[in-house]
């Protein structure tokens, strides 16, 4: 059972940026790996990046150009740098996980095998 555990949520000024790591209990080397947001427990959840294990990456037009996500696979982390914030990415943000994708690929509609706890991230002035 992998676990997950995100940190580096918080407050932070329309403009401004955060960054997001996630650490995991074992090597994710073959995981592809994703980071899903959702406002409220009522709206469904977007999942904004994802990195397949070959490192390549995907995002959500709402965030592209904006936001990075990376992997280390040597320190068991990933990490979400988020730039250009506005109010409407305020949101919890989950860190996922899922050793099924092929290597080169990862979704941003299906479904991780492993998730966080989430850390909320708020964006206002």
């Amino acid at each position: 059972q992998v676990q997950l555990v995100e940190s580096g949520g918080g407050l932070v000024q329309p403009g401004g940026s955060l960054r997001l790591s996630c650490a995991a209990s074992e090597y994710l080397d073959n995981y592809a790996i994703g980071w899903f947001r959702r406002q409220s427990p009522e709206t469904p959840r977007e999942t904004v990046a994802c990195i397949s294990s070959a490192g390549v990456t995907f995002y959500a037009d709402s965030v592209k150009g904006r936001f990075t996500i990376s992997r280390d696979n040597a320190k068991k982390m990933a990490y979400l740098q988020m730039g250009g914030l506005n109010p409407e990415d305020t949101a919890n943000y989950y860190c996922t996980a899922d050793p099924s994708y092929d290597a080169s690929f990862c979704s941003l509609i299906g479904d991780y095998d492993y998730r966080g706890q989430g850390t909320q991230v708020t964006v206002s002035s």
